[in-house]
């Protein structure tokens, strides 16, 4: 009988699911690269499990990267022109 292959779940994986649970009604998807959508648009993006990307609107897009001295998110080669990188010290503060 095959048996599915266990993986070692990172840190920053356990933060993202903790911080997906935090709301009952958001569903996290993906298994190597985790993510959540609504109505069928991505908006955070755990790439590779250890970047965590959410999907902002322009203006709190900028906001955000000035107040958090972060980036637009890189994925591939490409840049994700909706997406922020999450600084690691803000995905600690799940709550």
């Amino acid at each position: 009988m095959a048996t599915k292959k266990q993986t070692a779940i990172s840190e920053k994986e356990m933060l993202y699911d903790k911080l997906v649970a935090t709301n009952p009604a958001i569903e996290r998807k993906g298994d190597s690269n985790p993510y959540t959508s609504h109505n069928g648009n991505m908006f955070t993006l755990l790439l590779k499990k250890e970047t965590l990307a959410i999907r902002l609107s322009v203006n709190k897009r900028e906001a955000f990267i000035k107040k958090y001295k972060t980036k637009l998110m890189e994925a591939y080669g490409a840049v994700m022109k909706e997406y922020v990188e999450v600084p690691d010290s803000l995905l600690k503060k799940t709550s």
